[in-house]
């Protein structure tokens, strides 16, 4: 009589093996996962968003260079838009940094003398720049700009009131290079027709500033700041004069503060958490929160003190 070794007893055939994870181990296992992505994931969010933001800040150092560049050999900042009386068109203040910014190309296929919408700048026209860009934004690289609805600026009163605001469809005028950093207007809305009123910063209507005009000094006087595509598109190229709140399409102003989402179009704003960044007329950059004191504010973005 064969006797069984106890081994045998406790044998389990291959195909009768459990394998897998029970219920239970599955759950302990997810909500391990979720709370590590829970942990990481707001971590790797912002260090992306610091990358982003070094980033910016060197795209304006940069235009900070190009603009003491061209003070240095044409003795005056660039003009804030140009345009002539005979003109459709203006041309915004990048324009003439373009060979500072090494973009002497793009600037070579520019003619001041020429309508924006003209043929000859179907380059640039489609060139959005990156040094013009926030890489915190969300921006389009062109955008569309429309005529002004406001008839009666252009001595078409008559013509306004015999149609409903609801029957008026906005004819667009020519399509445009994005960019995120307009120049300082100061403190007076920026959004106005073409020609604009007499602003108080550092770029102006076909007026040229020299840093002598810097009243408080370069370093206590903001230049440049940046804004997002959604609250206003702008542009580094131009606009036609006609076109819809066309100046503040290169300028901004300071009025109700940064990120306020109350603010005018042409007031300043960014996607950077609590604030925006601003190019000073020494060249230095520095990130100017939401809760900035408003009179220091407009200070900063006045030539010359008003008091």
């Amino acid at each position: 009589m064969k006797t069984s070794s106890p081994h045998a007893l406790c044998y389990t055939p291959p195909h009768f093996r459990r394998v897998g994870f029970t219920v239970l181990e599955l759950l302990v296992t997810i909500s391990t996962i979720g709370i590590l992505a829970g942990l990481l994931l707001p971590a790797i969010g912002a260090a992306r968003e610091a990358g982003r933001g070094i980033q910016c800040t060197s795209h304006l150092r940069e235009i900070g260079i190009a603009l003491h560049n061209h003070h240095e050999a044409k003795r005056a900042l660039p003009v804030g838009w140009t345009f002539k009386t005979n003109s459709e068109s203006a041309f915004g203040w990048a324009v003439p940094l373009l060979p500072y910014l090494e973009q002497s190309s793009i600037y070579s296929r520019i003619d001041m003398t020429k309508e924006v919408s003209d043929s000859a700048h179907t380059l640039a026209r489609s060139t959005p720049l990156e040094i013009m860009l926030c890489p915190s934004d969300i921006t389009q690289p062109l955008f569309t700009l429309y005529e002004d609805d406001e008839d009666d600026d252009k001595g078409e009163a008559s013509d306004a009131m015999s149609r409903s605001l609801d029957s008026f469809v906005p004819r667009p005028l020519v399509q445009l290079p994005t960019a995120n950093y307009v120049g300082m207007f100061g403190t007076m809305e920026a959004d106005d027709s073409i020609p604009a009123p007499i602003g108080d910063g550092a770029f102006l209507e076909n007026k040229s500033v020299r840093f002598r005009d810097f009243g408080r000094g370069l370093s206590k006087t903001i230049v440049v700041g940046e804004r997002t595509m959604a609250q206003v598109p702008s542009t580094w190229l131009g606009v036609e004069l006609d076109g819809e709140d066309a100046a503040a399409r290169l300028v901004g102003s300071a009025l109700e503060g940064i990120n306020n989402p109350l603010a005018d179009e042409c007031d300043y704003s960014s996607r950077h958490p609590g604030g925006a960044n601003f190019l000073w007329g020494d060249g230095h950059v520095s990130f100017i929160t939401e809760d900035v004191d408003l009179r220091l504010y407009h200070e900063w973005s006045q030539l010359r003190s008003q008091r």
